[in-house]
């Protein structure tokens, strides 16, 4: 009986340690009131690089529902580093095929994305960096969005 406990309670150390991603400096995803994205609901997040000579990835998360009008969506990356002026970068993703099918993965009537912003990215300086993220299409707000996110790994 002792050998069972003990088996048990080795598979659930090893499940819940190889769960964990602990390559993530920030995983945070930001829900949108009434499913409406508007231009002040920006993703917010601040992140402490402690060793910028390592290559670092950066993510844009995003779940919609089916009635989402587009089959893309722009949105702006601004990043602020320790003393120096907010950098921006306006990026374009690709939602859907041509047909209509929809590229990120389905649960019901949600649709979710883990899209690459900036990868294997080595920042100047160690410090902590400002990081957000906007909504840059035509329409304020944009409906239909569940959430979006950001996700800093190294």
């Amino acid at each position: 009986m002792n050998k069972i406990k003990y088996y048990f309670f080795l598979a659930i150390i090893c499940i819940a340690t190889l769960g964990c991603d602990t390559n993530n400096l920030a995983d945070l995803n930001v829900s949108m009131p009434k499913r409406n994205w508007s231009y002040v609901n920006k993703v917010k997040a601040s992140v402490e690089i402690k060793d910028h000579s390592k290559p670092h990835t950066v993510y844009f998360k995003l779940r919609h529902t089916a009635d989402y009008r587009y089959s893309n969506i722009f949105v702006l990356l601004h990043v602020k580093a320790p003393g120096q002026k907010k950098i921006t970068r306006r990026f374009e993703y690709k939602l859907a095929e041509s047909d209509g099918q929809w590229l990120g993965s389905g649960s019901g009537n949600l649709f979710t994305y883990k899209l690459n912003m900036l990868t294997n990215y080595r920042f100047p300086a160690n410090g902590v960096y400002e990081f957000e993220i906007e909504q840059n299409m035509r329409d304020n707000p944009l409906k239909e969005v569940s959430d979006a996110g950001i996700t800093v790994s190294y």
